[in-house]
């Protein structure tokens, strides 16, 4: 029976308490404000990052993960007896963590390690790293979860709202929803991610219809293999999760905190609803 191991980066906002369940090793991206700079959850937490968000003149920044990084992740499985790794990352279209991971693949060879871009970022990746993780306990190959992960990723949703589109301007990552900026008042947007982009979903006019379309589009797509709420700084994040987690699901809903390596780009109101369809 194989034994691959799975790993992630931090941008994936995985549950600590997911990845000591599933063994997933988290490689952390870094924070900088100004001069000082953060290992993702590890110098800085989801809480401590928003309130330096709110205290901060300017505007945090996101580096990803050396190759250094994630060849020590990928030699500390080795060293635990993994016949091989899958490696699940960020969008290769968000980060250029995706491209550290495939250096850092290399270098381990003769052992196996896979690089899987996910295409997308936050819980949407963290439902398929713990799909992942999940099928890797079976004993599944690396070829497997592989092969399973790529299928999975074509009934993944997301929809999310912001409650200000600063961040996503000045951090370069707003994509097609580039038309939103030029009618940034009285409207709450709504984004996805296609192809491993922001893409602008739609526009409402109160951060109360916001929320409305979040549920109304997960009740939509319901019944779930998976479904997830991820929320940063944003008291209101009940108003959704009294509603979603009402829906049909084969496996618990999972919540999440928007780290900082998302938290930086969609800023403080962040509030995602994902889900994977039941095939």
């Amino acid at each position: 029976m194989s034994r691959i191991a799975i790993v992630t980066d931090s941008s994936s906002d995985l549950p600590a308490a997911e990845a000591e369940r599933l063994g997933v090793a988290v490689v952390p991206l870094t924070i900088r404000f100004g001069n000082e700079e953060f290992v993702d959850r590890k110098d800085l937490t989801p809480e401590e990052f928003w309130a330096r968000c709110a205290s901060s003149a300017s505007l945090p920044e996101t580096a990803a993960p050396s190759p250094g990084s994630f060849q020590e992740a990928f030699q500390a499985a080795k060293d635990g007896g993994a016949d091989g790794v899958v490696c699940i990352t960020i969008s290769s279209k968000l980060s250029g963590t995706y491209q550290s991971a495939m250096t850092a693949a290399a270098s381990m060879a003769p052992f196996p390690v896979v690089v899987v871009d996910s295409m997308s970022v936050t819980l949407p990746l963290a439902l398929l790293v713990i799909d992942a993780a999940e099928l890797a306990l079976t004993g599944a190959s690396a070829e497997e979860i592989v092969t399973s992960t790529e299928q999975t990723s074509k009934r993944l949703d997301v929809v999310f709202t912001l409650d200000t589109l600063e961040h996503l301007k000045k951090g370069g990552r707003i994509g097609s929803a580039q038309a939103l900026l030029g009618s940034m008042l009285s409207i709450k947007p709504i984004l996805n991610l296609q192809d491993g982009i922001v893409h602008e979903a739609g526009r409402q006019r109160t951060r109360a219809k916001s929320l409305d379309y979040l549920v109304k589009a997960a009740t939509q797509a319901a019944p779930f293999e998976r479904i997830g709420i991820v929320s940063g700084a944003a008291p209101d994040v009940g108003v959704v999760l009294d509603k979603i987690q009402l829906l049909d699901s084969a496996s618990p809903l999972v919540q999440s905190d928007v780290g900082p390596v998302v938290g930086t780009h969609a800023g403080p109101g962040v509030i995602g609803v994902c889900w994977i369809r039941k095939a």
